[in-house]
């Protein structure tokens, strides 16, 4: 007899079937009563009476398990292995939850100044000539010429010459008002000669920001001809999601890296939080301010922030990449030992770094899936759903395909019509090469995490007119 190579598809099915499609044995051999028997090569097909396919392979029969609710999936411990399943213990301590995010540095906007005229006139003599030039504070910025505070030197020129102090005082202030500072005033006073040009000079040191004039322009009180910023300390302002919003506290400790400075960590703490979320990308924006020696934190720099929040006790919790996301309900795959393997709904709180607080759904001294789990959660499903079937025909099991998996990246995110677009490696079980698809998603997949540049994996169920969508997503980091 010739010898035959078996496909990829039937290579994935045959691995199936080494999975046990199966449900617990009871202690009674007698009391096993098959729910019906399935395709060794396509699960989609059943028949309710033992068959064999056109190969000659015999269904493989489908038990129930009466003394339990879930599906309990067994696995060959050589399957296993082959599949790559790894555990973790469910762990129960304190749990400091820490706030991985990024961030930008920005200018300290209490050691600003902008510039502004308090009279119309032009600008003579500019000094600064373009963005990013220094200044020193006392420097002279640029003179102009107003016909308005040429007035009201002679106003006060006038009011000295008749003595009269109410009427000296009110034309003082006037100057003052004006922007005209006391050093020119004094001047002004002991000249007794009105200047047809007033100097303007800089209220601080640092770096042009902004500069919006030429010499020669007309300026008015509403335009900023400058503004300067000292650069001796900055701000970093930090995007925190919207589902960690609640854990940011001002005090806390925060530690900062930026890729221009490798290996060195700046130390703060959480300065200000700002009252409301940026409706664009729906995070809460929290500031820290670091003192800037040297200049080597520049404003648009993007840094890796850590906000160390407060740590809670008695928390259970489990390895991020353990846990299946889906619309309805997050799931995790608990160990039973001797290749016994459960689906478990949790409700999940807080995250940390690699890990996440689990608040029900596990006792804490459970051992997890962190490695293989995708497969087992699509048997459990389909043993779960059979084990809710009361009447069981073939044509009904043949309507449903087994479910699909496969990896990914996020290309587009369609969340009004429910779609995502995903640049996938090669789906073996449907014969599919690596290519750019456009998936619906079941009302189970929770699309509002989900981001452009995003690695997933994802569970494939036909649809109504035959086209598979997506019925759960779990993130790769």
């Amino acid at each position: 007899m010739k010898a035959t190579t078996a496909t990829p598809r039937q290579r994935l099915c045959i691995m199936l079937i080494g999975m046990s499609l199966a449900v617990s044995e009871p202690i009674f051999a007698e009391q096993r009563t098959p729910l019906f028997y399935r395709n060794p090569m396509n699960p989609a097909i059943t028949s309710p009476v033992p068959v064999k396919d056109p190969m000659g392979m015999d269904y493989v029969p489908v038990y129930a398990e009466a003394s339990s609710q879930d599906a309990v999936v067994n696995i060959n411990p050589a399957v296993v292995q082959n599949l790559g399943v790894r555990t973790e213990s469910v762990t129960r301590g304190n749990f400091s939850q820490r706030i991985d995010t990024v961030g930008s540095i920005a200018y300290d906007e209490q050691h600003m100044s902008h510039v502004h005229m308090r009279a119309e006139g032009w600008i003579e003599k500019l000094s600064i000539h373009y963005v990013g030039e220094r200044v020193q504070a006392g420097a002279l910025l640029f003179q102009i010429y107003s016909p308005a505070l040429a007035n009201a030197q002679e106003e006060f020129l006038q009011a000295l010459r008749v003595g009269q102090a109410d009427l000296i005082e009110a034309s003082r202030e006037r100057l003052h008002l004006l922007g005209v500072d006391a050093q020119q005033v004094q001047a002004l006073e002991h000249s007794r000669r009105a200047n047809s040009r007033i100097s303007v000079y800089a209220p601080q040191s640092g770096v042009v920001t902004a500069l919006s004039v030429r010499e020669g322009m007309y300026v008015t009180p509403d335009i900023e001809v400058m503004s300067l910023a000292d650069l001796s300390s900055v701000w970093l302002l930090a995007d925190v999601y919207e589902r960690q919003a609640a854990s940011v506290a001002v005090g806390q400790p925060a530690e900062v890296h930026v890729s221009s400075r490798p290996g060195e960590v700046y130390r703060g703490a959480v300065e200000f939080i700002y009252p409301s979320l940026d409706p664009k990308t729906r995070t809460l924006r929290a500031r820290l301010r670091f003192e800037n020696p040297g200049e080597v934190l520049k404003p648009g720099m993007y840094a890796n922030v850590q906000i160390m929040a407060a740590a809670r006790e008695n928390v259970l919790s489990v390895p991020r990449q353990a846990l299946i996301r889906s619309g309805r309900a997050d799931r995790v795959i608990v160990a039973l030992g001797e290749g016994k393997f459960r689906a478990a709904e949790v409700v999940t709180g807080m995250e940390s770094g690699d890990a996440i607080e689990i608040v029900s759904g596990l006792q804490g001294d459970e051992r997890v899936v962190v490695s293989g789990q995708f497969l087992i959660d699509s048997e459990a499903n389909i043993q779960a759903s059979a084990l809710r079937m009361q009447d069981v025909t073939a044509p009904d099991m043949a309507a449903a395909a087994p479910p699909v998996t496969g990896e990914g990246t996020i290309t587009a995110v369609m969340a009004d019509h429910r779609m995502l677009t995903i640049d996938h490696a090669p789906v073996e079980a449907l014969g599919w090469p690596a290519m750019t698809m456009d998936f619906d998603v079941t009302e189970r997949v929770d699309l509002s995490g989900m981001k452009v540049g995003s690695r997933i994996r994802f569970t494939l169920v036909p649809g109504e007119q035959g086209a598979y969508r997506i019925d759960s997503i779990q993130m790769m980091e």
